[in-house]
Parts: C-alpha cells; sequence; structure tokens
C-alpha cells in the first residue's frame, strides 16, 4: 500500500494493476473530498491532500500550527481556524524536526492548553514526535512508519519540511518527498500540513521544495509580522482552491498562547490598476525557452564570474525574445540554482542539461 513513490521498479503486472487502479471512469461517482480544516468559512485543508504555512524567522509560524491541531483536537474554533474531521480520523500526528524534547514539549503543552484541555496528561488522540537527532533519510522512514501504522489517523503536521532534505535545492529529493505526500494523503485519506521557512529577503518559499510545494499544495498560508507593530502576526493566503479567507492577525499573551486580535483590519488594496504580480521565472517562462537560452548562454562552455553569468544570461534570453533587465536575471539565476539547472563548480556556473524539471 505504501510502495508507489519508491524508487524500485515495478513489475509489468504491478503496473497493470497500478493503470487499472488509476483509471478514471466517466460511469463511476467519484466523492469530493471531505473537508477537514478550514479559516471562518474558506476551506483550506482536505482529506487526501496536503496543505503548508510558510513565513520567515520570528514570524510565529509554530504558534500558527499550534492553533490549527488545538483546533483539530478539540473541535473547537482557535484563531480563526475550524475543524471537521469525521469520528474515524481524530487522531493526530505533529513531526518537528528542528527542536529538541525540551522545546517540544513547551509547544504541546501549548496545544493543549489551546484545546483547553489539561496539560499534564497524555492526550488521547495526539502522538508528537521531535526527530532532531536522526539523518533525514531515518527521519523519513519514521514518519512514513508512523503514518502507516496508527489507527484513525487524520491530521499529519510536519513542522520543518526542509529537515526530510539534504539539499533544499536538489529538484529529485524535492520531488520524492513531495510524492510521498500525495501518496500518504491518498493512501491513508489523511490530510498532511507542512510548515516551511523562507529566505529573509525574498517573498518565496525555499529552494526547489518551495517550488514543489507552490505547485501541488491546495493551500498555502504565508504568516509574517506586521510591518508596523512587531507584536502582531498576520496570516493570509497565498494560494487556496477554495475562496480566500479576509487575513487575520495575532499576538502573543501573557500565558504565552496565541490570540486572535479582532480589531485588525487588513491592509486596504490599493484603487486603480491592479499591483503586477512579482515575476516568476517558473510559471511565466516555459521549460522548453530556459533550456534554448541556457544552449546558447554557455555555448562557450562554463563561465566565470556571477556578472558575466547575468550578462550571458540576458542575451541567452533575449535571443529567445525574453528581455532581462538586472533584477530579473538575478531571480532567473536563482530560480537556475533550486532548479539545478545552473551549477556552482568552484567559482564557475555549469549548464546541467540533465535537470530535472
Amino acid at each position: 500500500m505504501m510502495e508507489k513513490a519508491d524508487n524500485t521498479i515495478p513489475s509489468r503486472e504491478e503496473l497493470a494493476a497500478y493503470i487499472k487502479e488509476s483509471a478514471v471512469s466517466v460511469t463511476n461517482s467519484y466523492e469530493q473530498s471531505p473537508v477537514v480544516l478550514l479559516v471562518d468559512d474558506a476551506v483550506i485543508g482536505t482529506l487526501g491532500n496536503f496543505s503548508a504555512s510558510i513565513g520567515k524567522a520570528k514570524s510565529k509560524k509554530t504558534f500558527n500550527v499550534s492553533a490549527i491541531v488545538a483546533s483539530a483536537l478539540s473541535g473547537n474554533t482557535v484563531l480563526h481556524y475550524r475543524s471537521m474531521f469525521p469520528e474515524n480520523k481524530r487522531k493526530i500526528l505533529y513531526i518537528d524536526t528542528e527542536q529538541g524534547q525540551h522545546h517540544c514539549r513547551l509547544v504541546l503543552k501549548r496545544i493543549l492548553r489551546l484545546a483547553e484541555l489539561p496539560d499534564d496528561e497524555k492526550p488521547d488522540n495526539l502522538l508528537m514526535l521531535s526527530l532532531r537527532k536522526f539523518a533525514p533519510k531515518i527521519r523519513m522512514l519514521i514518519v512514513e512508519e508512523a503514518i502507516g501504522t496508527i489507527p484513525d489517523l487524520g491530521l499529519v503536521i510536519v513542522d520543518g519540511i526542509r529537515d526530510f532534505l539534504y539539499d533544499i535545492n536538489s529538484s529529485s529529493e524535492s520531488t520524492d518527498i513531495i510524492s510521498k505526500f500525495m501518496q500518504w494523503t491518498d493512501d491513508r485519506q489523511i490530510h498532511i500540513h507542512t510548515v516551511l521557512h523562507q529566505n529573509k529577503n525574498d517573498e518565496h518559499a525555499r529552494g526547489h521544495i518551495g517550488t514543489e510545494l507552490n505547485n501541488k499544495a491546495e493551500t498555502i498560508m504565508q504568516v509574517e509580522v506586521d510591518k508596523e507593530d512587531k507584536n502582531i502576526s498576520v496570516v493570509e493566503a497565498v494560494y487556496i482552491r477554495d475562496r480566500e479567507f479576509e487575513p487575520f492577525a495575532f499576538r502573543i499573551n501573557e500565558e504565552v498562547l496565541p490570540e486572535s486580535i479582532e480589531s485588525y483590519l487588513p491592509k486596504e488594496k490599493k484603487i486603480g490598476r491592479p499591483i503586477k504580480e512579482p515575476f516568476d521565472p517558473y510559471r511565466e517562462i516555459p521549460e522548453s525557452v530556459h533550456r534554448a537560452a541556457l544552449v546558447a548562454a554557455f555555448a562557450n562552455g562554463n563561465i566565470g564570474s556571477y556578472d558575466e553569468y547575468l550578462e550571458r544570461l540576458k542575451e541567452g534570453y533575449g535571443l529567445q525574445n525574453v528581455k532581462l533587465g538586472h533584477n530579473k536575471a538575478v531571480k532567473v539565476a536563482t530560480f537556475l540554482s533550486n532548479k539545478r539547472m545552473v551549477i556552482k563548480e568552484g567559482k564557475e556556473y555549469a549548464f546541467n542539461p540533465e535537470y530535472h524539471y
């Protein structure tokens, strides 16, 4: 049941069974994925899918995810989160990859207090694992075993998806783990919510794993510190299949718990022409154009300096009728590095034609 996403090559009989299992019939009726997590009335999570929250350091991402877990545990509204897990999907698995057991215990007690449960008794429906001391491959195996064996599992939190990877810019590693997420959620009919750090000076999720999440998650929420009041964190939908929810804000109160700021008013969108979305090399430039531009840019072999590299990119993409100024060339260079389409070898930049897109 849990082996479709591994690297073993299936037999022809197994492949035939997979084809039969995957075929979509016009005469069959398929149930819609059951809704299990909401913000107010907007759906952010369904069984058989996964979602993510992203944020920079100190944005209170773990406080925010604690509220999601507390809502699922209690069935109550916590911050603006509501949950509707069926009776046979009430168990929660919380995976922390970044903190030791002392810090995880504090998070566990915080979740129990938010859920209005005793914080000195073992909860019936919540198991927290601190996996910081294990290597990425072992972490993955532990999580796979737990997901495959915990009865009545409905929600899995992965606080620190980056720590399942040896290299966040490895396209194959990133694709493997997102494939695992899709397999686990589908096979066990659970919802996975994962947490990923953003780059310090960037609005995008980090590395190739961020690109994979952006493409496959049903909801991506951003947690960021309010620009005018550093004690306030704001949660908004970056991407959502359902209708968007109103951004909401929370602060950490005297009991060290997140509490909603109902008086918070989302920043009004400016009147006039809509603000242009930030340039995104993945969405705006087809893969075939990237490849042709790189073949031209690296026609004379490796490139020795970053400045020369940017100039060659401008020329290569220009031949494909994609005009890059300095800022766009920098974004393209970052994207190519994240995708491992261009690799740095010592001080030189080298084209990697075997990249995984």
